[in-house]
């Protein structure tokens, strides 16, 4: 019965074959492998659920945000930034940047366009990937690139439904202006809310930023030299412990001890933190001053929200009109790609670095490092070699068949 309901499912849509690989998200990391198999000459399909590219900087970044590191550390494969563009490109400099890349290797996805699910068909060694257009694409190779932030994560605590003034996450947050003369706790303390709050604070609103764990803050630059940079010229020499020995000297020398500011750092190093457990130190662009001067209130965790209020681990009661949820993101894979054995529960490759761009039967995934867009764009290249390579020995085979 669950056969001939699927069979008669499957004659009543439309089927598409891809004589190439399907692209699946129109972020950095899917126009980064389509880019670099057009330019093989290798045909392929890229769907994205929204209508625009790089929907998350489009239309879930705050107006202020930059890149935080240099932008050669962030440029896609063949085609670095333009040399006006300054190091640290802005929101819109950075999606101007995208749709010229776009742009330039004719890459045109097919907008609003859902993937429902993606299963590999054992028995014919192909992928069927029905979408919200209620097509169903036949191919042999799935490029993952969805990404790491294709969800918002808001936590559930206690008495939340009970507050009575705006709770936002930070993906729908755009400027201070909204919040002038407010008090608006922000829960999050990493790049994104310690932005927020700086960004609230310069509109003259009263931020609160929850600090519930420790965290590691460098400065974004030392005597005019990128940290990130500086960081990936030691590791090249030195071993991971002395690289991150060297970066706490350094934030020590620049920032001075923030304990008595509410920032605890933890006992492994920034690196070695981000090696293990994903966690990114903040790059900090002006934050901590406020932060000494009183501007931005750091708190501790929450216990639980009322009306008007919200009280504090330690007991404390602060009023405030607004939440802002600094609290990140999360991968969607796990609701539509049916193949649990190569992606966990998460929605993250379960093969690590560095081979977790690869995955079993024709399956790959771009964008899942943590190692921000180098990393993306190291993987793209990776990806579109190994396709091209099997697809131009399927061509060739075919034409002497043929």
């Amino acid at each position: 019965m669950a056969v001939e309901t699927e069979r008669n499912d499957f004659l009543a849509r439309k089927c598409v074959w891809v004589n190439g690989p399907i692209i699946v998200g129109a972020g950095p990391g899917g126009l980064a492998v389509g880019a670099c198999l057009r330019e093989q000459n290798v045909p392929f399909v890229i769907l994205e659920r929204t209508d625009c590219i790089a929907s998350l900087w489009q239309t879930r970044t705050y107006d202020r945000l930059k890149l935080h590191l240099p932008k050669k550390f962030c440029q896609l494969p063949r085609a670095p930034f333009p040399k006006d563009f300054p190091q640290y490109p802005s929101r819109t400099q950075f999606i101007e940047y995208l749709e010229n890349y776009a742009l330039r290797f004719d890459l045109r996805p097919r907008f609003n366009e859902r993937v429902d699910s993606a299963k590999f068909d054992v028995a014919c060694g192909l992928w069927r990937v029905r979408t919200s257009a209620d097509v169903e694409y036949i191919c042999r190779w799935l490029v993952v690139a969805t990404g790491e932030n294709a969800e918002s994560v808001v936590p559930d605590i206690d008495g939340l439904g009970e507050f009575t003034g705006e709770v936002i996450h930070v993906s729908e947050y755009k400027s201070g202006e909204a919040f002038r003369g407010k008090k608006v706790l922000v829960v999050g303390c990493g790049n994104s809310g310690m932005e927020v709050c700086l960004d609230l604070a310069q509109h003259d609103a009263f931020p609160f930023m929850v600090v519930r764990d420790s965290v590691h803050v460098l400065p974004r630059e030392v005597a005019g030299v990128s940290t990130f940079e500086m960081a990936a010229i030691l590791m090249k020499w030195l071993p991971l412990w002395i690289v991150d020995f060297v970066l706490l000297i350094l934030a020590w020398l620049v920032l001075g001890s923030l304990d008595k500011y509410g920032l605890r750092r933890p006992r492994r190093g920034p690196l070695t933190l981000k090696n293990e457990e994903g966690k990114t130190p903040v790059l900090d662009v002006g934050t901590l001053r406020k932060i000494k001067s009183g501007d931005i209130k750091v708190v501790p965790g929450i216990d639980r929200f009322s009306r008007g209020n919200v009280e504090l681990v330690n007991g404390e009661v602060i009023d405030v009109d607004a939440v802002v949820f600094a609290t990140g993101y999360r991968s969607n894979v796990s609701s539509w790609l049916q193949d649990k054995d190569i992606f966990t529960k998460s929605g993250f490759p379960r093969q690590l670095l560095p081979n977790g761009w690869r995955g079993e039967s024709g399956l790959y995934a771009v964008g899942f490092t943590g190692k921000g867009l180098s990393g993306t764009s190291l993987d793209a290249l990776k990806i579109a070699n190994d396709i091209s390579r099997m697809w131009k020995d399927d061509t060739m085979q075919s034409n002497l068949t043929g």
